[in-house]
């Protein structure tokens, strides 16, 4: 796969469909390497006009690391934040926005559809404030707004983001799908062996836990949005599940009041997943508010 250079550092990237179509950049979440987005997501959102976009953002799969800046201490930064104190951290949202908007300039695309999920929703959000001129339009999944008077993550989700990783592939990967059923949700059947499919694959292209940590600092660090969310002008969808253990659904319910004109999409049953059975639903909302921007 290809590489870029952008906002001083590398990014992994692939693409699907016709560069001439509708540019639609994909945004994966906390930890997450792009190929969490679907392939045939991806090649179903291709065959509908779309030249997308998915790639490994910072400190994630095999894009730049950032090993100068050490492992931080999860624990006690959580604890910080939650005590409302300023967090130091390595980089923040906004530089991870940057690396996504440097990417469209190194596949000279002046202006494209922004979707992220969980933290990827964030840096989407993040894109259409602080590039508001490289965005048609805004679909943020299964994330929030940083304000920190919403509801906590469920405490089973919240071991998810904290629990140490154990030592050993098996161990991992063991540990990584165990991870994905808790958070998945209770509506819609886990697939187990996808999902242990998806775990392995992603072992296997990079394990690097540092990133995880530091991706997860950047978010804390970067704290409430609300003000500059609400100077979003362009189509905005919000979509969350009902059913998310790990970002409550009032963290959907408050960045679409939050962004003036948004849609919100709540799906009954789904959780912290995007599940194959939401598909259909998903694509017929995306597409209506892809059609807002004209382009």
């Amino acid at each position: 796969m290809p590489k870029a250079k952008a906002n001083n550092i590398e990014i992994e990237y692939e693409t699907f469909g016709d560069p001439l179509s509708k540019p639609l950049l994909l945004i994966m979440g906390l930890g997450a390497q792009m190929i969490r987005w679907d392939e045939e997501m991806c090649q179903k959102l291709a065959e509908s006009g779309f030249y997308v976009i998915r790639f490994d953002n910072r400190d994630v799969g095999l894009s730049t690391k950032f090993d100068e800046a050490g492992e931080p201490d999860l624990m006690k930064l959580f604890m910080a934040y939650q005590k409302g104190e300023k967090i130091e951290a390595p980089y923040t949202l906004n530089d991870m926005a940057d690396d996504a908007v440097g990417l469209l300039d190194a596949l000279s695309i002046e202006k494209a559809h922004i979707c992220g999920a969980s933290m990827g929703g964030m840096i989407a959000q993040v894109i259409a404030y602080r590039h508001p001129s490289r965005v048609l339009s805004l679909t943020s999944i299964m994330s929030s707004t940083g304000n920190p008077d919403l509801p906590r993550p469920k405490p089973e989700a919240l071991q998810v983001l904290l629990k140490p990783v154990p030592e050993g592939r098996d161990a991992i990967i063991e540990e990584g799908v165990n991870r994905l059923r808790i958070i998945h949700g209770s509506g819609f059947p886990f697939d187990e062996k996808k999902a242990r499919e998806l775990v392995e694959a992603s072992y296997d292209r990079s394990n690097y836990r540092p990133g995880y940590a530091r991706q997860l600092v950047a978010t804390l660090a970067t704290g409430n949005r609300k003000t500059a969310l609400s100077s979003i002008k362009v189509p905005t969808l919000v979509i969350h599940g009902s059913n998310d253990p790990l970002m409550p659904p009032e963290g959907g319910k408050d960045t679409a009041e939050t962004i003036p004109g948004s849609e919100l999409l709540i799906i009954e049953g789904m959780g912290h997943s995007l599940p194959p059975e939401v598909w259909p639903e998903v694509f017929e909302a995306f597409m209506k508010n892809a059609s807002k921007a004209g382009q």
